[in-house]
């Protein structure tokens, strides 16, 4: 049976939703449970998070962060202390209000009515309110501050409409609450972190972001500021990448985060909170994933390489199983951006073409073949994933291990200079309500429009909710190098004094 044009039915263009539900299934990345809005990662997708989590640990603690964990479980009358968070967060809140069950007689299961219990508790959306609670018995002094942690956890949050990566019930994050002694720390912290962020979508996922404060509307709950960085992806909408909040003082004053200043007075502490999670991987496929599946950063597959045997009969077995293996340990004495290069064997008793194949889809960097001509020849058979599924080329051995390093960083650049070359094309100017209202609802030959919007807007809470209840269009960031710049709004016509970034988004 001869290969399929492509791997993925229906293309990205024909309808792009449906095609990032087919690369995620492709690729063996994760699959829907039994639990509406939840997910079961799989271990090629879990392995793509532990590559994350590697390198967002090694900067984290590169800045002074310290790892730590704290209960999922939240009592309601922690949340009820800082009103605006929690209303932010009120209809997502999943509730836990029993600790026991019974039998209901009929042969099934219900909550025991003895053991409710005597304070409801909240399965956490988000940390702030109960690490703040630890924080208030930890800090006396201003010798207690910083607190520099991190925490990588679950969260739950009720989606009304879940997917995959993107939206679930239930997925996993990194969460930074620090805790500092005067605002202008707090303020730069929360500034590094975004640094942080925006580098390893740079130069971890081959991600170009915007970088830039939400507006009031779309801040987080209870922030004063709320810092992001946004993503555009193959149809042209907005991802936000990762969050870094200055909270003020609001949160200490919410939890009693107080201590003796130098001047011996009591203050509050000034906080910050930060965070990204498995959408990160949602947003990687909607970036870098074509026709025939998932591709993939070099720094965050789970393989670098994988090295797929052909054997077309059982006496070559060993032989091309050994020089398999023998290549495999040469390349994992190898480096690659500072870590020794992941390599699979795929031994399984499948054709090439079944075996390359599946590995297209899953999006590793590097295919090396080996079969008897090869052995002979002393050469393999090599393809990059950034290219062609058909292109091969046919170096050896020595020539592959003095390149493989160098090939994966070209690979890294190739998907990294595409993505940019995507969101500078789709990045324009627009000065007019009517060019504003055609960009983002006009249709190309591919049925994707529009793109980012760098416009005017009036800074009112009534434009910004007329534009996305019209166009379902939101403000994404006002961008951090967006100069002052006199206009009017494209909206209301009314004064505006700089552009912001609008796009329809995830």
């Amino acid at each position: 049976m001869s290969q399929p044009q492509t791997a993925i039915t229906p293309t990205r263009d024909a309808d792009f939703p449906e095609w990032y539900q087919q690369v995620v299934k492709a690729a063996d990345l994760a699959e829907n449970s039994d639990v509406r809005g939840c997910m079961v990662i799989k271990p090629w997708g879990y392995g793509i998070w532990e590559a994350m989590q590697r390198g967002l640990d090694g900067m984290f603690k590169a800045t002074g962060h310290k790892n730590a964990y704290f209960p999922l479980f939240i009592p309601l009358s922690y949340m009820a202390k800082e009103a605006q968070h929690v209303e932010g967060f009120a209809k997502e809140c999943a509730v836990v209000t029993h600790h026991r069950l019974e039998s209901d007689g009929k042969g099934g299961l219900r909550p025991a009515p003895s053991a409710e219990l005597a304070e409801p508790l909240v399965v956490r959306p988000t940390s702030e309110t109960i690490i703040g609670a630890t924080y208030a018995k930890w800090v006396q002094s201003y010798r207690d501050l910083p607190i520099l942690i991190n925490q990588w956890a679950n969260v739950v949050r009720w989606e009304m409409r879940p997917r995959v990566f993107l939206r679930t019930a239930e997925f996993l994050w990194q969460e930074g609450h620090t805790a500092h002694e005067t605002k202008a720390e707090a303020v730069a912290e929360t500034e590094q972190m975004l640094g942080v962020y925006a580098t390893f979508a740079r130069d971890w996922l081959a991600l170009p972001v915007f970088t830039g404060e939400k507006s009031a509307g779309e801040r987080f709950p209870g922030a004063e500021q709320t810092l992001c960085i946004e993503a555009m992806v193959q149809d042209r909408k907005a991802i936000q990448a990762g969050t870094s909040h200055f909270l003020g003082q609001n949160f200490a004053k919410a939890s009693g985060i107080e201590f003796l200043s130098r001047e011996n007075k009591k203050e509050f502490a000034w906080t910050t909170s930060w965070g990204v999670s498995t959408r990160l991987i949602g947003t990687v496929i909607m970036a870098h994933g074509d026709d025939d599946g998932l591709i993939l950063p070099p720094r965050i597959a789970p393989a670098h390489v994988v090295i797929l045997p052909i054997v077309p009969k059982p006496d070559m077995r060993d032989s091309v199983f050994a020089a398999c293996d023998a290549l495999a340990a040469q390349l994992r004495a190898t480096i690659f951006a500072g870590e020794p290069i992941r390599v699979e064997v795929d031994k399984r008793d499948l054709t090439g073409g079944v075996k390359s194949w599946e590995w297209i889809k899953k999006g590793v960097p590097v295919r090396v073949e080996i079969g008897p001509r090869d052995l002979e020849k002393g050469t393999v058979a090599f393809a990059r994933r950034d290219r062609g599924h058909k292109e091969k080329t046919f170096p050896t051995n020595a020539e592959l291990l003095a390149s493989i390093a160098t090939t994966l960083q070209e690979i890294h650049d190739t998907l990294l200079a595409r993505a940019t070359t995507l969101r500078d094309t789709h990045t324009v100017k627009i000065e007019t309500r009517e060019d504003f209202v055609k960009f983002f609802t006009a249709k190309d030959d591919s049925k994707i429009s529009g793109g980012f919007a760098l416009a005017h807007w009036d800074g009112t809470a009534e434009t910004e909710t007329e534009i996305k209840e019209q166009l379902k269009v939101t403000i994404r960031c006002i961008p951090a190098d967006a100069p002052a710049e006199d206009g009017p709004c494209v909206w209301s016509g009314k004064p505006s004094k700089r552009r912001v970034l609008f796009a329809k988004s995830y």
